[in-house]
């Protein structure tokens, strides 16, 4: 098998992978070099909380139209102009915890242009990747977020040590660019003359943007007319549309709160310094890596072999997941080790990973042609839990403050930690009650 017999569609997933990775490095990058630039400048936890929560603010403003821009125009050139906007920025932009209203615009700009990947990329997974591949596929694009914190958790600490928080920006930048001309140079649109069967699978040519009403030919000869009209009513009174959302509320509430705060957890919580912790700092987001693809293999090794339907599949990983997940969480802030929590934001991340084999893949399995527009949506409520939890967390540790609380006490952190445990059991009932894999959007 030469290179030329490697599927296109593969290397569009491993580019979607690749992609998701070096969005998550750009995110951990900023909470590890602000909060240490911060702290450097004495800034207190409730400004530390609004600088970063704003990203989450543009990044909920562009969810829904960036779902519809990828409807429209297609996912895979939406993909490379929000790719481009956003590392222009971090070249651009200096890191001075000082100039408060310039790390606003810089980070409401960077959170616009990130919030039109995640609907591009459904939008292009819907095209390319056939239904039996969809839940690997979805985890293994997915699980490049976690392996890219996970990168950053581990490398950019020594970076910062040895030349400064403004160059977590710069490096930032630098993968930005690399990825822009891969995707621009490698990937494609699916071609509509070799996917004759695409209406019946499911993905392929059916789901390419057109313009205006357009003829198909259908396998019997006949034509129907397609068109752009997006089902807005439809999608937003859906009940497994709300399951979905509700799940993706939860997941990035408990993703966010410790991504941007387990580095605030170690320094002030436990007085661990991130560069002298080694490698383990980075075991939380490898295990997402880890349980994400695990996830995907199990769903779909399920549904091929016709052990489970698709509903049961995806609702046994989405509450097994999410349930492991909230013990973990709960218990978190009663280990005083490195190692202890280490293991349980560890066990946290990693289910919850798995569970996204069970909620992030069903837009693709309830609605495969409005998979942008449902991640849209979804997204939304999960960038809402960003802009709440971070900033909530912050207040919350400003209260325990003034409750004359040390921040190394448990006390402390148990409402920080306790609140995503109890959305986890919430949203895994809502889950078992209202979702769906049957198709419901044609």
């Amino acid at each position: 098998m030469g290179f030329s017999k490697f599927p296109v569609r593969y290397g569009i997933v491993l580019l979607t992978f690749v992609c998701t990775f070096v969005c998550y490095i750009e995110r951990v990058g900023f909470s590890i070099a602000y909060t240490i630039a911060a702290d450097a400048a004495n800034v207190n936890q409730t400004s530390k909380g609004m600088i970063l929560s704003t990203f989450y603010y543009g990044y909920a403003c562009s969810q829904v139209p960036g779902g519809w821009a990828a409807q429209k125009v297609g996912g895979r050139r939406v993909l490379l102009l929000s790719f481009v906007l956003w590392s222009a920025t971090c070249a651009l932009v200096p890191l001075d915890p000082n100039r408060v209203l310039l790390l606003v615009i810089a980070r409401l700009l960077v959170g616009v242009a990130q919030g039109f990947i995640f609907p591009s990329i459904h939008t292009v997974l819907a095209q390319w990747v056939p239904p039996h591949e969809r839940s690997r596929s979805v985890s293994l694009t997915t699980s490049g977020m976690y392996f890219g914190a996970a990168v950053g958790m581990l490398i950019l600490p020594t970076v910062v040590k040895f030349w400064g928080p403004q160059s977590v920006f710069l490096a930032e930048a630098a993968l930005g660019a690399w990825w822009s001309l891969l995707w621009y140079k490698y990937s494609s649109d699916p071609p509509r003359s070799e996917h004759p069967k695409a209406t019946a699978a499911g993905f392929g040519e059916t789901l390419l943007p057109v313009k205006g009403h357009q003829k198909t030919k259908l396998q019997n000869g006949g034509h129907s007319v397609r068109t752009q009209s997006i089902p807005w009513r439809k999608i937003t009174l859906s009940l497994p549309v709300w399951a979905i959302v509700v799940n993706n509320f939860t997941f990035h509430y408990a993703l966010y709160v410790l991504m941007n705060w387990l580095p605030t957890y170690f320094e002030l919580g436990l007085q661990l310094s991130l560069q002298e912790m080694g490698s383990s700092k980075m075991m939380p987001y490898f295990n997402m890596f880890m349980f994400s693809n695990i996830g995907g293999v199990i769903a779909d090794h399920l549904i091929t072999r016709r052990i489970l339907c698709v509903t049961k599949t995806r609702k046994l990983l989405n509450t097994v997941g999410f349930l492991v997940a909230s013990i973990a969480l709960v218990t978190l802030p009663y280990f005083r080790t490195s190692d202890g929590v280490v293991f349980c934001s560890s066990v946290a991340l990693g289910f919850l990973a798995l569970g996204r084999a069970g909620f992030a893949v069903n837009h693709m399995d309830i609605a495969p042609r409005y998979a942008g527009i449902v991640m849209g949506v979804s997204n939304t409520a999960g960038t809402l839990a960003g802009i709440v939890g971070v900033d909530l967390t912050g207040r919350l540790l400003e209260a325990a403050k003034a409750a004359n609380l040390d921040l190394t006490s448990p006390d402390s952190w148990k409402a920080v930690f306790s609140i995503p445990g109890i959305l986890c059991v919430l949203s895994s009932f809502v889950f078992l009650l209202f979702s769906t894999g049957e198709r419901v959007f044609d």
